[in-house]
């Protein structure tokens, strides 16, 4: 190799200088765009996290993918835990800015023991964060209607601590968190027991049978995870473990180490939550026994790679059929007053078909476990009446929610 190739070789961006390097944000609509200076980038890229996550990492997703006026992304990733805190300049007002207000100071308790678990509180808009992983406490959730709700699903992320988050962890980290999850994951029993399917190894009727169930998560295609780095040495490293009634999930290094989903058909949430309840306690007790707890801390609640799903990390939704409800006006704005969020069913970047919508809490950080559920079962509801009503030519004006 000559002299000129050595030196392209070790070219570092720190040999340029911040502002041949700040990217252009002009067209940009992501939280990432809105709170990002030329100031900050300077500042922020002469440092790196103990595992050498750069302020670049961070953002790439948010200037490859500049978004649309309409639709937020966050436009920033972790690479490791320690990101949230080496870059807390950029973070600090992105999370606040997409948590609804949730400032650096404010905390977020947890108490995952059951037997511990007080009666729901009553949010307050200090934010403070309670986790209430006690299902007891849903009101209703058993009776939503499966003419309307097609399915419902509760789902979060966790994070393994000591190892690096998809976006920045080598092939062997990931192959380690694998393990980890397969050792833990084969410890459950009754109802919860079930079988891991690593992807790289699935037979054709195994790969054919999970895509039948839903199950099954593909290479990534949304630009959004691509940029961010998740789709590196796919599939090495990535599996689906379910439980044998099928209604318990859990995917293994897709965006996050593990991301855990209970699921049934028709419109009973409170049994989909109960459920999660009572798998994710289990698994959280595994993973500790094996030394490996997972990512928290007071002010971000469970630490995961996308800043919109610190807190809580969970999204509790449903398929709902709204034809009428959703070509109507107000709509959106009805959506934005219960705290919902609306997604097509085939995921984040997918365009609803014949008005069937996964609806789901816009909040993760901020309310408790119990809350963003109780907003899911009884802002479905609603949504549900209001069809009812159009279907049958009526006005929903008397319906129409105050902000929650």
């Amino acid at each position: 190799m000559d002299n000129l190739s050595v030196k392209m070789a070790t070219l570092t961006v720190k040999q340029l200088p911040a502002k041949d390097e700040y990217p252009d944000l002009s067209q940009h609509h992501n939280h990432m765009a809105k709170v990002l200076t030329p100031e900050m980038y300077k500042a922020l890229r002469e440092r790196s996290t103990p595992n050498g996550v750069t302020i670049d990492q961070v953002i790439q997703t948010g200037v490859d993918n500049p978004g649309h006026p309409f639709i937020m992304t966050v436009g920033c990733v972790a690479g490791d835990e320690e990101t949230y805190e080496v870059f807390k300049e950029l973070l600090d007002p992105v999370i606040e800015d997409r948590h609804g207000g949730y400032k650096p100071t404010d905390k977020h308790k947890t108490d995952l023991n059951p037997a511990n678990l007080k009666v729901a509180h009553t949010h307050t808009r200090t934010h403070r964060h309670k986790t209430d992983l006690n299902p007891a406490n849903l009101k209703g959730g058993d009776d939503l209607d499966p003419n309307y709700v097609l399915s419902s699903r509760v789902r979060t992320g966790r994070s393994i601590r000591g190892f690096c988050l998809p976006p920045h962890c080598s092939r062997g980290e990931r192959r380690a968190v694998e393990t980890l999850s397969v050792e833990a994951l084969a410890a459950l029993e009754g109802d919860l027991k079930g079988k891991y399917y690593a992807l790289k190894n699935m037979t054709d009727a195994e790969q054919q049978q999970l895509i039948d169930d839903h199950f099954l998560f593909d290479k990534p295609v949304s630009p959004l995870l691509l940029a961010a780095g998740m789709a590196r040495d796919w599939p090495d490293g990535r599996g689906i473990w379910h439980n044998d009634n099928k209604t318990f999930l859990v995917w293994v290094n897709e965006e996050d180490h593990l991301r855990v989903i209970s699921m049934q058909k028709g419109g009973n949430m409170k049994e989909v939550f109960n459920r999660f309840c009572t798998g994710l306690t289990k698994i959280e007790s595994l993973f500790k026994n094996k030394n490996h707890p997972f990512m928290w801390n007071e002010h971000l609640g469970y630490v995961l790679t996308c800043p919109s799903n610190l807190g809580t990390g969970l999204r509790a939704g449903v398929h709902v059929k709204l034809p009428h409800l959703s070509k109507n006006a107000k709509f959106e704005d009805i959506l934005k007053k219960l705290r919902l969020q609306k997604r097509g069913t085939g995921g984040v970047d997918t365009a609803a078909v014949g008005g069937t919508f996964d609806i789901s809490n816009a909040d993760r950080l901020g309310f408790s476990e119990v809350e963003l559920v109780q907003m899911v079962v009884d802002g479905v509801k609603l949504l549900v009446d209001m069809e009812k009503r159009l279907e049958k030519g009526g006005s929903i004006d008397d319906l129409m929610p105050a902000q929650k």
